[in-house]
């Protein structure tokens, strides 16, 4: 079973935007948008595993100019 997360992200003033279209063509982010509130772009991701998602968050989202910081929840089933 693949791993899912959401990935809570701070951006540079004005730049949530574009930090959600540059997320949302990266492979294995189901949906990436900007809001309101404390974060700035909320993504839903998908992984193989727990080190990949580590790698997706760490390699490439945290990659994109204008991130200042992230926050993974991954999401569980109980």
């Amino acid at each position: 079973m693949d791993v899912q997360a959401y990935i809570l992200i701070q951006t540079e003033v004005g730049r949530a935007s574009a930090v959600a279209v540059a997320i949302a063509a990266l492979d294995g982010v189901l949906q990436a948008e900007d809001v309101t509130g404390p974060y700035d772009v909320i993504a839903r991701v998908e992984a193989e595993n727990v080190d990949a998602l580590g790698k997706l968050v760490i390699a490439r989202i945290q990659d994109v100019p204008g991130i200042t910081r992230t926050l993974t929840c991954t999401v569980v089933h109980m």
